[in-house]
């Protein structure tokens, strides 16, 4: 086990938090929010102490294996977490700090449940880190890393931490140096995020409601700065971000395929394909479903486009009560939460791809079931798919399950509904933010005990980091020395 090497990775992602507090520090002091400004630079000063441990205990071999990539990717977010939520607590504008982490977490890992239920008192310094929380946490802390700076030697040193970190069944190198393809990645993330903030800005929003905007869309992570969400917008402004999210839940892979023109590639792509079907099939029925409801079918579109992009994308931005909708259309939107984002999106559930994996392997199962001598392969986009791969899903949805009920068991001792505490835990685990009943759209968080807070935090870190680097903490066999 290379601790050192574990210690390091930690010590680089605090400068780097460090860093990223220094516009929220600016904001305040410059809005003369002294207490937020004191919070923040405490908490700038205590992380930049706290990352000179790697010149203390510089580490003798700078490798990394697969147990470390995934201890280390865990151990990051904990850490980076644990330190962002100082600034809502030193600053007074969350007392609790059990609340203070439950919403940083939420920020980071892109879900979008919030404890506050008066946002807009938020100091603005505070505000704009709330925010900025989901786009560091959307690409992913440590895939930043690889993009600015060498981690670890040895051929597969980054990609047992990028594997970690990043969403889906499988990660692809884009390039053949992977590093490169974190370049590639963040240059497509922030290419985005600038664009969208440019359509924003035309449409008469101000620069500060942009910014924040545009990184709850491109981390998929959902906070706003008013409390009503995004209702007070204008319908232009929505459809902007109905837009957006859905392009921010598409693999970014897409998009540098686009770039080079390898258009024949992206329309055979099958996740694509099933990500916007079932988004356009989801608008359709929801869209007959609430047409009652709005003044002709132009407004059920936009109330239902807007809504399933926001789901199915994990993001949890609103524009209307749909725990007001009728059964058929929250029940889809439930099923939403489950599929979630493409893989290698910045979206949570469970994924696309994983969906049409499963569903390729169940197919399978029944082939051999009637003929038992049949060699059968998965196949996905032209390609076969390996066996560990098919075992990973599996693994992973056995896991997925089984966090599920154990998580809505220790939330119901909060003697909430059903569809409260299931939703509730439905919405971390899948990293979207509102759920149903007291956490709908326009219910937070903030009256579950300390106990359910903590737990849903841990879900939200586990359906941040695809489950395993999470439960890898807690198993005694990967610290063990060899």
């Amino acid at each position: 086990m290379n601790h050192r090497m574990i210690l390091r990775l930690i010590c680089y992602i605090l400068r780097v938090e460090a860093v990223c507090l220094l516009p929220s520090l600016g904001i305040s002091f410059f809005r003369g929010e002294i207490q937020a400004a004191w919070g923040t630079g405490i908490t700038i000063a205590l992380a930049g102490v706290l990352s000179l441990s790697t010149f203390l205990l510089p580490p003798k071999d700078k490798q990394i294996l697969a147990r470390e990539g995934f201890l280390s990717v865990a151990l990051c977010w904990v850490a980076v977490s644990l330190v962002g939520a100082l600034p809502f607590f030193l600053g007074g504008a969350i007392p609790s700090y059990i609340d203070c982490l439950f919403e940083t977490v939420s920020g980071f890992t892109t879900t979008g449940a919030s404890i506050l239920t008066e946002i807009e008192g938020l100091p603005l310094g505070l505000l704009y880190w709330r925010s900025f929380t989901h786009w560091l946490g959307g690409m992913g802390v440590l895939v930043f890393l690889l993009a600015v700076m060498p981690m670890g030697k040895g051929r597969n040193s980054l990609l047992h931490v990028m594997r970690a970190e990043s969403p889906g069944p499988q990660v692809d190198k884009l390039v053949p140096k992977l590093q490169n393809s974190a370049k590639i990645l963040y240059a497509i993330y922030i290419g985005l995020t600038l664009l969208q903030v440019a359509f924003l800005l035309a449409g008469g929003m101000p620069l500060f409601d942009a910014l924040t905007t545009a990184f709850g869309t491109a981390g998929t992570g959902g906070f706003s700065i008013k409390n009503d969400s995004l209702m007070s917008y204008s319908p232009y402004l929505q459809g902007v971000c109905t837009v957006f999210m859905a392009l921010f839940g598409i693999n970014f892979s897409i998009f540098y395929l686009l770039l080079l023109r390898q258009f024949h590639k992206v329309l055979h792509n099958q996740e694509l394909w099933l990500y916007l079907g079932v988004m356009a099939a989801s608008i359709a029925v929801i869209t007959w479903d609430i047409f009652s409801l709005y003044q002709g079918v132009g407004e059920a579109l936009h109330q239902a486009a807007f809504q399933v992009s926001s789901i199915m994308t994990t993001t949890g931005f609103a524009t209307a009560d749909f725990n007001q909708w009728p059964a058929l259309s929250k029940t889809v939107l439930v099923v939403l939460m489950f599929i979630g984002a493409c893989a290698g999106s910045t979206g949570g559930g469970v994924k696309a791809a994983r969906v049409l994996l499963l569903c390729k392997s169940g197919r399978r199962s029944v082939k051999r079931m009637l003929r038992p001598r049949s060699v059968a392969q998965v196949h996905m986009d032209g390609q076969t798919v390996e066996e560990e791969v098919i075992q990973n899903t599996h693994s992973y949805l056995a896991l997925y399950l089984a966090i599920l009920v154990v998580s809505t068991l220790f939330v119901a001792l909060d003697e909430f509904s059903l569809e409260t505490n299931a939703t509730a835990v439905i919405a971390c685990l899948n990293n979207i933010g509102p759920g149903l009943d007291l956490v709908g759209p326009m219910g937070n968080f903030s009256q579950f005990s300390p106990l359910s807070k903590l737990v849903l935090t841990f879900d939200m870190l586990a359906g941040r980091l695809e489950i395993f680097p999470m439960i890898m903490l807690f198993l005694p066999m990967a610290w063990r020395r060899g």
